[in-house]
């Protein structure tokens, strides 16, 4: 039988821990609403790339093949595809890897992307094994940014990453796979066309009605603008997939944390009530010793 120091320590041990997964709760809570805010300021800046391309499409639509660059026709049977799957270089946040990791497979094998076809570049180091568990090969590996300041830094590194696929003619196309929040601590796996950029999306930007009667106009080179804002689409668009992964990320672990809690909250109340029986047991023992030896001194 374990006795009543032994139990008191353990109590000390899980309070130690409970104290810990009290901190990475707190932690997680806050990290979730910087990247939340993250992508709501986005939002704005979004709208703002959105209105531009919208003025340009106005004065000139693209023709031809002249952005092939952005807007390349593609055969999807030949095609060689570049995915970005966005996971976690931290543990303690549930399923969040092998999630977004079933997504990706998922869709490799819908389309029936082929190893000699497909480049994968990684973002943390987690969600690289559930990938080559199902003989898919990693070609880049970036690290998650920590704070929502060393998003951008990271954006410039996965373009340029993107450049050398293309340069190489490794890829035709680029999807991204990325879990983003849906609410509270929930959230779901999400599949983004980034390139080539969506044609149907540039026709209705152009179809869509100004929101004033009077349209902006500009002076600059028509294929600079548009190119520029391209360029600027793909930012936003790779920016709002670290934001809503990192957001994502947190959320996972606050509610493995919630879990953690809870578990740890039940075992310190079996554990306390196992002392209290056991102390309890303990002192009646020594009252019962005192009383028989009272007793056996009175008989004497």
């Amino acid at each position: 039988m374990t006795t009543p120091e032994a139990l008191k320590s353990t109590i000390t041990r899980v309070e130690d821990l409970q104290s810990v997964v009290k901190t990475m709760k707190a932690l997680a809570a806050v990290s979730i609403r910087q990247y939340q805010k993250a992508v709501q300021s986005l939002a704005d800046y979004n709208r703002s790339v959105e209105m531009g391309l919208q003025i340009a499409l106005k004065h000139q639509y693209f023709e031809g093949d002249d952005f092939g660059e952005f807007l390349g026709n593609f055969n999807p049977k030949t095609a060689r595809l570049g995915a970005i799957v966005f996971g976690s270089d931290r543990g303690l946040c549930g399923q969040f890897n092998e999630q977004i990791a079933e997504r990706a497979i998922a869709y490799f094998h819908e389309h029936n992307e082929t190893i000699d076809r497909l480049s994968i570049a990684a973002v943390g180091a987690r969600v690289v094994p559930p990938i080559q568990a199902s003989k898919y090969e990693i070609d880049a590996l970036f690290s998650v940014p920590s704070s929502a300041k060393e998003i951008t830094p990271m954006v410039q590194e996965l373009i340029l990453n993107i450049e050398r696929w293309r340069e190489q003619g490794e890829i035709d196309r680029v999807v991204l796979f990325y879990n983003h929040s849906v609410s509270g601590s929930s959230y779901e796996s999400r599949v983004f066309p980034l390139l080539p950029v969506d044609r149907q999306w540039l026709s209705n930007l152009q179809n869509k009605q100004w929101q004033s009667n009077v349209m902006p106009t500009f002076t600059m080179d028509w294929q600079l603008l548009f190119s520029a804002l391209i360029r600027q689409y793909l930012f936003v668009s790779l920016y709002r997939a670290f934001a809503e992964s990192l957001a994502s990320e947190n959320a996972s672990r606050l509610s493995s944390m919630q879990a953690a809690e809870k578990n740890i909250n039940e075992r310190l109340d079996d554990l306390t009530g196992q002392y209290r029986r056991q102390r309890q047991s303990s002192i009646t023992g020594e009252l019962l010793d005192i009383a028989a030896g009272f007793e056996a001194l009175t008989d004497r």
